[in-house]
């Protein structure tokens, strides 16, 4: 079997690789191709990741270049994790819209945006090349923003699913508090990428006893305490909502918040900087510690459990994934890209039922999947017209005055990568 990873320069792509060593028996690759224009964090990273194979015993080959097309030719799968524009881009994203009095943050609100506009065409092409190279092959996106690049991506016909690690991090949490083993957990994880609630948390099942309130009961202040939230907002809710809503729940605190510390951007920079040093080590031959702190965790294993649900022998696995609604939230279009449980296999991901949404949320979910319509278009034909509608329609802004002001910041700062700006 055949994996490419494209983005496999990556700071991430230890924690990917550790998963792909540790869980051998579950996806058996016989070659990984790490693709990446940035030869020399390709280098180290490509080196550190034929040490940890080696360290762990796995007969797999790593590869690395920096030809896409060489790259992807024969894969069975293709995992995207890319970042266009880098860490620069992300910093003016978490900053300029800011100067608006709106959060600045990568997947969320104007900066997600500015994220899709310039994310979607790269992701397309690499898609169209992949297509043509090896038309069986899928793709798992772990791209941000994951619903709207997923959504791009099925719309043009591509076999893609998308992949986040919110909901597997949720569920080892909440495995760990009840002590049990994350198998036995099942998730009613349910809305739009980076905008979900945890509705139930079940045992053993979809049908399983819901563990929930008595989760709560008992170990509410640590759920709240990891989500930034006060614990009456998890009593009074009775759900569990992803920390992405915090910038919805108390959009104006944290907008105070970002204007007195360092972007997340800069830390992450900086952690980056700090990460290649120690991957240039060649006696290190296991991610280290320091990852932790980046992100991404349980990415790896999330993401062998759904390549290996894909390019299986016929089986099935029930996997929190992104893909199109089909019904399964009847007030959203069936085109929609949603986050729910969903039966993987061979031939892709069926959503399952999930339970009725209180109009607290589906309301949301609705305004937030009207946005990420309009800015999939915006990301697809361009121009300032569509750019500000999509901004005018998100339900951080609203307001005609702020998605003007937004819209000139947002094309100012991104005119290196959209050509039509």
């Amino acid at each position: 079997m055949k994996l490419a990873v494209v983005g496999g320069g990556s700071t991430y792509t230890p924690e990917l690789i550790d998963g792909f060593a540790r869980l051998r028996d579950t996806l058996p690759v016989g070659e990984l191709v790490l693709i990446d224009p940035a030869a020399e964090r390709l280098e180290l990273i490509g080196g550190l990741a034929r040490r940890i194979f080696a360290r762990q015993g796995h007969p797999g080959r790593v590869t690395t270049t920096a030809d896409l097309d060489a790259g992807i030719a024969g894969a069975d799968a293709v995992l995207l994790q890319l970042r266009v524009g880098g860490q620069a881009a992300r910093l003016r994203d978490e900053t300029w819209p800011l100067e608006c009095g709106c959060v600045g943050q990568e997947t969320t609100g104007a900066g997600g945006l500015a994220k899709a506009l310039r994310t979607v065409p790269v992701v397309l092409d690499i898609a169209e090349r992949v297509r043509r190279t090896n038309p069986d092959a899928w793709i798992i996106d772990f791209t941000n923003p994951v619903g709207i690049v997923t959504r791009a991506l099925l719309r043009a016909g591509h076999k893609a699913v998308g992949l986040c690690n919110v909901a597997i991090g949720l569920q080892r949490k909440f495995a760990a508090l009840l002590d049990l083993a994350p198998a036995d957990i099942h998730l009613d994880h349910v809305g739009l990428n980076h905008l979900t609630w945890e509705l139930g948390v079940r045992r053993g099942g979809p049908d399983g006893e819901d563990l929930l309130p008595g989760l709560l009961a008992a170990h509410g202040e640590a759920v709240a305490g990891d989500l930034r939230l006060p614990r009456a907002v998890l009593d009074r809710l009775g759900v569990v909502p992803s920390y992405y809503l915090r910038y919805f729940y108390a959009h104006d605190e944290v907008v105070r918040e970002l204007g007195t510390k360092p972007s997340r951007a800069a830390e992450v920079a900086a952690m980056e900087r700090e990460l290649l040093a120690l991957y240039g080590d060649p006696a290190l031959d296991e991610k280290p510690a320091l990852l932790a702190k980046r992100g991404g965790a349980f990415y790896s294993e999330a993401a062998v459990d759904l390549a290996a649900s894909l390019l299986g022998d016929g089986g099935s696995a029930v996997q929190v994934v992104n893909t199109y609604n089909k019904g399964t939230l009847p007030f959203l279009p069936d085109d929609a890209v949603i986050e729910v449980p969903a039966r993987v296999g061979g031939s892709g991901a069926v959503p399952l039922a999930v339970p009725r949404l209180d109009p607290l949320f589906s309301g949301l979910i609705a305004h937030v999947s009207a946005y990420e319509d309009l800015a999939l278009d915006a990301a697809l034909r361009g121009g300032r017209e569509r750019v500000f509608k999509a901004l005018l329609a998100h339900p951080l802004i609203g307001q005609f005055d702020l998605a003007e002001g937004l819209t000139d910041r947002l094309l100012a700062h991104n005119k290196e990568h959209l050509p039509w700006a």
